[in-house]
């Protein structure tokens, strides 16, 4: 997930004051004036490097294996995966950079946003042709295969990442931790879509699965999106 809501107490302690723009908070360390001891920023930056390793394979396996199966499932999962690669990257330089990064995560927001809007419209328009007959999507035994390993290992890693943004109050951590807990929730509707295929020959389980992840899509691109904009005050 690209964002996730934060609450941060302002210098008369009460909670801080969000504008309308945006309620979710897109990458952001909340201790910038503190750094974490470096036995924890190491774990943090072993936790990133391993993310950014896993997203790069499930990308690169997910969208390779949604062209050979016409899978609009395994298309949705694998392109919010390579979002998500470009998230983790973004939150590893926010915790080895000590300039001042505000700008450029709204870029990275922006950009973000963007191309989930536009993989949210393929996916939709993939599913579209599955279901009206245009092409059939296939079985996938390596999708199947790659989503139960996101499906079990995601939320592992989401814990790790929550464990250790509450211990250094870090809300980049923290977002990205709900990234990674996300992506264990849409493998499951995915694997949900590409097992009633491979089992019960139903091919329309597929882009229906697919469909079922666009709403998860447009609303991690459209927060991303308002987190960018000028007059918002949340990062």
């Amino acid at each position: 997930m690209l964002v996730i809501a934060v609450g941060l107490p302002n210098s008369s302690g009460q909670g801080a004051t969000r504008g309308p723009c945006c309620t979710m908070h897109w990458v952001k360390m909340s201790g910038a004036n503190t750094s974490p001891a470096p036995d924890v920023l190491r774990r943090v930056v072993s936790l990133q490097v391993l993310t950014i390793v896993w997203m790069t394979a499930e990308a690169i396996i997910a969208l390779a294996a949604a062209w050979a199966a016409r899978s609009p499932a395994l298309l949705g999962f694998g392109g919010d995966s390579a979002i998500e690669l470009f998230s983790a990257t973004v939150v590893l330089w926010r915790f080895r950079s000590k300039s001042d990064s505000a700008r450029a995560e709204k870029i990275a927001a922006r950009i973000a946003g963007a191309l989930l809007f536009v993989l949210a419209a393929y996916v939709v328009l993939a599913s579209g042709w599955a279901l009206l007959g245009y092409h059939e999507a296939q079985s996938s035994l390596v999708g199947i295969i790659l989503l139960i390993l996101a499906a079990l290992g995601m939320p592992w890693l989401a814990k790790q990442k929550r464990n250790l943004a509450t211990e250094i109050g870090s809300a980049s951590l923290k977002a990205d931790a709900a990234e990674s807990a996300l992506c264990g929730y849409m493998s499951w509707i995915a694997l949900a879509g590409l097992l009633a295929n491979a089992t019960l020959g139903k091919s329309w389980a597929d882009p229906v699965a697919a469909l079922a992840l666009v709403p998860l899509i447009v609303k991690e691109g459209w927060e991303a999106v308002r987190a960018s904009r000028p007059g918002c005050q949340c990062c």
